[in-house]
């Protein structure tokens, strides 16, 4: 499970620091692509494969769900990192998410969440509050 919030900068060749405590549960291969909320996400190939199998299921035939299969499909990429643990974002992914200098990498249970700084400062200001969440989770049987 990966959870933690860490605070990086991306440098000139695109590269980013995968945190190391994400390193060992996301394996020496593993697929970036397009996010929500204008972020990236990172996940493991066998995460991937779960959500590959429920993105299978999907019928065809409706358009929204062919509209999701390609948004996720499109944009990712199977990567790995150096031996420094550096991950290269390709340019449309950096540009879909508006990295260009300093970011955050969050765990979220079974991805990785790669964010500008900007963006989830602005993100976290502007969620829902504590009272808000609490009211959700109720709802939600949590």
């Amino acid at each position: 499970m990966f959870i933690g919030e860490y605070q990086h900068s991306i440098d000139a060749k695109g590269r980013i620091i995968i945190p190391s405590k994400f390193r060992d549960e996301l394996g020496s291969q593993f697929i970036l692509t397009k996010g929500l909320d204008d972020c990236l996400f990172i996940y493991s190939m066998e995460e991937w494969k779960k959500f590959e199998n429920k993105l299978a299921d999907l019928p065809i035939a409706s358009k929204e769900a062919r509209s999701f299969v390609r948004y996720f499909f499109s944009g990712a990429v199977e990567c790995e990192s150096d031996k420094q643990g550096r991950l290269t974002i390709p340019a449309h992914l950096r540009e879909h998410a508006k990295i260009d200098k300093e970011l955050v990498t969050i765990g979220v249970m079974s991805r990785v969440e790669v964010w500008s700084r900007q963006k989830w400062e602005s993100y976290e200001s502007n969620g829902l509050g504590y009272d808000e969440i609490a009211q959700k989770m109720a709802e939600l049987g949590i």
